[in-house]
């Protein structure tokens, strides 16, 4: 039997040594110092046998966009289970733990990035939120179906990035649900480190911002390079852009950003990995031979924690009536029969007798929570009961935002 408790500061280092025999890895010290860093700022639990410590888990302390709302968010990270204790239980006393933790401080929701998409499901996170991997051939002028925005553009310095983006960024999370918030230490440590961590050939961070001089930024792209085999002429190399971040007020200066990017000079392919599936690009974009998605992926799994405070949290696109029957395993107090009135003008979500309309687990309800799962698609895959015809529908046009959420901040 394991104990379950705080992992104090003295242990940090240990935790981090967990972590990298569990995800093979083995970070320069620079990298493991920004690691360290980063734990000291989160809250740690651990699993200790006797004084071993054979499991961990960590959780930034998170402000997530949801509909109309922001909400506290534990973001889990670091997730590791020692090789000699699998499959005895210790990730399932690390994840009541944390939920406990969670409902005790009042946070309705969890959210984490999955290693293995095949864990979380049974403690109740589901995937809401998709990216997309789309790629440009740069070789040419990139074709155009809208006129881009001329304003000016311009290289922003180091010194610059933050006080410059940081305004834009928190608009589009308010534009978008399913994206956290960003301090100063996060800013520095996962988007404008020097050194990026997965690709060492990649050149040091880059943001152009459009915007009239003295004004505030109507956009920016925050970019990497890198050279690529063959594709230039007299046998040069032709780059890879990787973009990491584009955000845009309008479709027009998300336009001249893509155009920009692929325009660089000496570069023949543009990368964008985590893009929104309904990324304007992939409309604007007058050629879709040029403009492809490679790649579509699960990205925030999120945990509703106390169903009734996330519910009446967020907004609601249109008017519904609906008795739920969910189910929760981990977390009973979730589970039961209860009608949900919501509507633009808030919500009501009370234990109920009558027939339910669904019927539905907590993962199937989180998956759906932010907009970006369909309940329709669920009943269609045979996860989810539909009892009243058109119940399915009715919620998903009561969840629908005006975009679909979205986040890139792998964590």
């Amino acid at each position: 039997m394991v104990d379950i408790r705080e992992v104090p500061e003295a242990d940090i280092d240990r935790a981090l040594e967990l972590a990298y025999l569990v995800f093979h890895d083995r970070p320069e010290k620079e990298r493991r110092a920004t690691h360290r860093a980063l734990l000291t700022r989160c809250e740690r639990i651990g699993a200790y046998d006797g004084g071993s410590l054979v499991g961990f888990m960590a959780a930034h302390d998170f402000r997530l966009s949801v509909p109309g709302a922001d909400l506290p968010c534990p973001g889990l990270t670091f997730v590791s289970v020692a090789p000699t204790h699998r499959r005895r239980g210790v990730l399932t006393a690390l994840m009541a733990g944390q939920l406990r933790r969670a409902a005790a401080a009042g946070r309705p929701i969890a959210a984490l990035w999955a290693s293995e998409a095949a864990i979380y499901g049974r403690f109740g996170f589901g995937a809401a939120t998709t990216g997309a991997t789309i790629e440009i051939d740069s070789t040419r002028p990139l074709a155009l179906r809208i006129a881009p925005d001329r304003r000016p553009l311009r290289l922003l310095g180091a010194d610059e990035v933050l006080a410059a983006v940081g305004p834009l960024h928190e608009r589009a999370r308010a534009r978008r649900a399913g994206r956290p918030a960003r301090g100063p230490e996060r800013w520095a440590e996962e988007w404008l480190s020097e050194q990026d961590e997965e690709d060492e050939e990649l050149g040091p961070p880059r943001v152009i911002v459009l915007g009239e001089p003295g004004e505030p930024v109507a956009g920016y792209v925050l970019y990497r390079t890198k050279p690529e085999d063959g594709g230039g002429s007299a046998g040069r190399p032709l780059g890879l852009v990787r973009v990491d971040e584009l955000e845009a007020d309008t479709p027009a200066v998300a336009a001249a950003l893509w155009e920009c990017v692929a325009a660089l000079d000496l570069t023949g392919r543009v990368r964008a990995w985590g893009r929104p599936v309904d990324d304007p690009l992939l409309h604007f974009a007058a050629d879709r031979d040029q403009v492809r998605v490679t790649a579509q992926f699960p990205a925030l799994w999120l945990r509703l924690v106390d169903v009734p405070a996330a519910l009446t949290a967020r907004t609601w696109a249109a008017p519904v009536e609906l008795v739920l029957e969910l189910t929760d395993a981990r977390l009973p107090a979730n589970a039961g029969r209860f009608r949900l009135k919501a509507g633009p003008d808030g919500a009501a979500y009370e234990p109920a007798r009558a027939a339910p309309d669904l019927a539905l687990d907590v993962r199937e309800l989180a998956a759906c929570y932010l907009g970006g799962t369909r309940a329709a698609e669920l009943v269609a895959a045979g996860l989810v009961a539909e009892h009243t015809p058109g119940a399915a529908a009715a919620l998903d046009a009561a969840l629908r935002g005006e975009l679909l959420p979205h986040t890139a901040d792998e964590f």
